[in-house]
């Protein structure tokens, strides 16, 4: 199946996954709003609402980038309209926005809680309210949010309570908002992935350069949502999904083409139970 004609409303899509999923529908011909906040250059982040407009463009699809703070509801809302008065409708709305940082109890600013309750939880919550509407006026419509499984383990926990739960509160959405609009035929899912992937977050929050050469790349991510987008939403929803497992069984053999550095074991990412097992290894291959 393809994405062609379709519209996608991506949050968070002028760098990194979001930018990455766009660009694999645009490839199919997509309509893609890219819904960000970075109008201007970032001097520690690529890209702008503006760079990834022309890279959707070029790579074949259509672009609405459009300046979006996930907070902000009238700007949300706003934003949502306009996306469906261009291109006719909304057939997909995938919430990527997150913000991070990994900081134990007493040494998170509260500050910084509410900025991660309100971008992951709060903005998925709203984004995908106001996207409803026109999902159910679509022939194949999905919510894809990029959050984790729900494994209540406390070792996700202890050491970043605060982000565990901005980020579980995604993957709660899925959960409640899959029952929810089931009979509506929306399908809602979430996608993980099971390593680090290299993005500018990542090394700034997390890795470092040293390890990126421990991740994976975006494509991988890109590619899994594609599968997920594609499929018939009436027969899949409810589904916490992890990147390399659902490409495996999407027929996908040849996992080392997304390796950043193949002489690098890779770096398992957060939040993947002990129960789900890799379908190929992730030591170093050269």
């Amino acid at each position: 199946m393809s994405l062609k004609n379709k519209t996608l409303f991506i949050t968070g899509a002028s760098r990194g996954i979001g930018l990455a999923i766009a660009l694999r529908a645009a490839r199919d011909g997509a309509n893609v709003a890219i819904a960000a906040k970075t109008a201007e250059p970032h001097p520690k982040l690529p890209g702008t609402i503006f760079t990834a407009a022309k890279e959707i463009e070029a790579a074949g699809g259509k672009a609405l980038p459009l300046v979006v703070d996930v907070r902000d509801e009238a700007n949300v809302a706003e934003a949502i309209e306009k996306t469906a008065a261009r291109f006719g409708g909304i057939d997909i709305c995938v919430n990527n926005a997150s913000a991070i940082q990994l900081t134990p109890t007493t040494m998170t600013d509260m500050k910084r809680y509410d900025l991660m309750h309100q971008i992951n939880t709060r903005g998925t919550f709203m984004v995908s309210k106001y996207c409803v509407p026109h999902l159910k006026r679509a022939a194949n419509p999905h919510i894809l949010n990029l959050s984790p499984p729900l494994d209540m383990s406390e070792k996700w926990f202890s050491g970043h309570v605060a982000y565990t739960m901005a980020k579980y509160g995604m993957s709660m959405c899925v959960l409640g908002m899959a029952g929810e609009f089931r009979a509506d035929g929306i399908a809602v899912n979430a996608l993980w992935p099971r390593t680090g992937i290299a993005t500018a977050a990542i090394r700034n929050a997390l890795a470092g350069d040293e390890g990126m050469k421990m991740c994976r790349t975006v494509e991988i991510m890109a590619d899994a949502a594609h599968v997920i987008l594609t499929k018939p939403a009436r027969e899949f929803t409810g589904q916490f999904c992890i990147d390399d497992t659902l490409l495996w069984e999407a027929g996908v053999r040849d996992f080392d083409k997304y390796r950043v550095d193949p002489t690098r074991d890779l770096m398992p990412d957060f939040f993947v139970p002990d129960w789900s097992k890799p379908p190929v290894s992730l030591k170093a291959v050269r």
